[in-house]
C-alpha cells in the first residue's frame, strides 16, 4: 500500500512536530512505506475532551495518509494515573467506572477513525488484556531490570513532584513502567513500530523505545505533539468558565462547542485551523488572509467554529447550533428550525408552563413574571408600552394574547426583552 510522502512536512507546517526520534530516519521509515503507530488515552472520564482531539486527529491524518494506526485504550494505565503535569495524586478508580468510561469513549473513536477501511484499517486495543494477567515479580524481572530509577527520576513532572511536600506515590511512579511496556507489547506483538503522544510524554516514549531497544534489540520510533495551550499557557480542554470541553454532545453542547470557537482570540485562529480541523493549509492560509482585511467580520472564526463543530457533532448538529447561535445574537428567531430551538432550550433560560394559557387575554403579563423573564408585572407593562418587548421577533403591545397560531413548531414563544435578553416559553402541556 502507498503512502502520502507529504504526511511529515504537512505535520510540520501545522506546527505538530515538537520531539521526535532521529528526523532524518524518520522521514525515510515514514516514506518508505506504511508504518504503525498508536496514541493511547486512559479513561478518566466517559468522555474524551478536546485536549484529546490533536491525538485522535494525529491518528486521523496517519491512516488517510496510508499507515496503520492503533488507538490503546489504557484500562490498566487508567488504573495508575500518569503524573505527567499534574501537580497532585489522581483518584484511583474501580474496575466497574473504568469500564464505563471506556464503554463512553468507544463511539468517539470511531467518529474519527475508520475501523473499516480496506488496507488499512484502524485498530482498537486495551492495554489491561496484556497486562492484568502478569504477576508482580514477573513485571520486576520482564521490564524493571531495563529501566533505571535515575532514567525515571529525570523525567521533570516525577521530580517536581518528588521535590513537592506531598511527593508521589509509587504507583504514579511507576506509570511510565506500564506505559514503556505497552510499546514494547505492541512492538512485539503487533509490529507497532511508533508511539505518538502529547509533549508531555516525551519522556515515557523514551523509556519505551530504550525497553525495546535493550528487550529485544529493535528500534522504536516516537513523535510528539504540542500540547493545545491559550496565551496564558492553561490548556484548552476548559472553558472561560471552568467548564470541560467534552466531546460528547451530553456532557457539553454542539451549541456551547459552537460558541466556544466563534468567540475564539484573533491570535489563536490560525493554530486552531492548522491543528484541530482537517482543512488543507493553503485552505487555511486563504481562510487568514481574508479573516486578516476584515477582522470585525470573524471569517476565520466562523469556518472553525463550522469546521470543528461538523467534524465532532457532525453537520446536523453544527447546522443547528449556528441557527441558533445566529438568532441568539440578534438574528431571526421566527425562522428557526425545530432541532435548532430544542438546542436553545437548554442554553436559554426556559420556562414550561400549560397550553391551557393560549388564548387568555390577561395571562401574558404574570406569564413574563412567573418566567423570570420580567422582575414584575409592573415591569412588564412598561416594557410592553415602550416597545421594549417581543414575540418571535415582532414587537408586542401590552395587551398582546399569545395564541396556539402564535407558536413556533407549535410549541416554542422566543420572547426577546431589549436587544440582548432572549428567553423560551414552552407549551408542553
Amino acid at each position: 500500500m502507498s503512502v502520502d510522502p507529504e504526511l511529515l512536512d504537512d505535520l510540520r507546517a501545522r506546527g505538530l512536530v515538537q520531539d521526535s526520534t532521529d528526523p532524518a530516519e524518520l522521514a525515510d521509515r515514514m516514506a518508505a512505506g506504511p508504518i504503525k503507530a498508536y496514541v493511547g488515552f486512559d479513561p478518566t472520564a466517559d468522555s474524551l475532551h478536546v485536549g484529546n482531539l490533536v491525538g485522535l486527529l494525529m491518528l486521523r491524518r496517519f491512516q488517510d495518509a496510508g499507515h496503520h494506526v492503533i488507538v490503546l485504550a489504557g484500562g490498566a494505565t487508567g488504573m495508575v494515573g500518569d503524573p505527567s503535569g499534574k501537580s497532585s495524586e489522581r483518584s484511583l478508580q474501580s474496575d466497574d467506572q473504568l469500564a464505563e468510561n471506556i464503554a463512553g469513549i468507544l463511539p468517539q473513536l470511531r467518529q474519527f477513525l475508520d475501523f473499516e477501511r480496506p488496507g488499512n484499517p484502524a485498530t482498537l486495543l486495551d492495554n489491561r488484556a496484556w497486562t492484568v494477567g502478569m504477576s508482580y515479580l514477573d513485571f520486576l524481572r520482564d521490564i524493571g531490570k531495563y529501566v533505571t530509577v535515575n532514567q525515571m527520576t529525570a523525567k521533570d513532572s516525577v521530580r517536581s513532584r518528588m521535590e513537592s511536600s506531598d511527593g508521589i506515590s509509587y504507583t504514579e511512579f511507576s506509570y511510565m513502567l506500564l506505559q514503556a511496556h505497552d510499546f514494547a507489547w505492541l512492538y512485539e506483538q503487533e509490529g507497532c513500530h511508533m508511539q505518538m503522544g502529547g509533549s508531555d510524554q516525551w519522556g515515557n516514549i523514551v523509556t519505551g523505545i530504550d525497553l525495546i531497544r535493550k528487550k529485544v534489540g529493535g528500534q522504536g520510533l516516537g513523535l510528539t505533539f504540542p500540547l493545545l495551550t491559550k496565551p496564558d499557557g492553561t490548556k484548552y480542554g476548559k472553558t472561560a468558565g471552568g467548564d470541560t470541553i467534552w466531546l460528547s454532545a451530553a456532557k457539553f453542547s454542539p451549541y456551547a462547542f459552537y460558541q466556544t470557537w466563534i468567540n475564539a482570540e484573533d491570535g489563536e485562529i490560525e493554530k486552531l485551523l492548522l491543528r484541530l480541523t482537517l482543512l488543507p493549509v493553503e485552505e487555511i492560509r486563504a481562510t487568514m488572509a481574508e479573516h486578516n482585511e476584515a477582522p470585525h467580520k470573524r471569517v476565520a472564526q466562523t469556518r472553525l467554529a463550522v469546521e470543528l463543530t461538523s467534524l465532532v457533532h457532525g453537520a446536523d448538529a453544527m447546522a443547528g447550533a449556528r441557527e441558533a447561535s445566529a438568532a441568539v445574537f440578534g438574528g431571526s428567531v421566527a425562522h428557526l428550525s425545530e432541532d435548532a430551538l430544542e438546542m436553545l432550550s437548554s442554553e436559554l433560560p426556559t420556562f414550561s408552563t400549560s397550553r391551557d394559557v393560549l388564548g387568555q387575554e390577561a395571562a401574558f403579563v404574570p406569564l413574563l413574571t412567573e418566567a423570570g423573564i420580567t422582575a414584575s408585572n409592573s415591569e412588564a407593562n412598561r416594557l410592553l408600552k415602550q416597545n421594549g418587548l417581543s414575540v418571535n421577533d415582532v414587537k408586542v403591545p401590552v395587551d398582546h394574547v399569545i395564541a396556539t397560531a402564535d407558536l413556533l413548531h407549535g410549541r416554542y414563544a422566543a420572547i426577546r426583552k431589549g436587544k440582548k435578553h432572549l428567553s423560551l416559553l414552552r407549551f408542553d402541556h
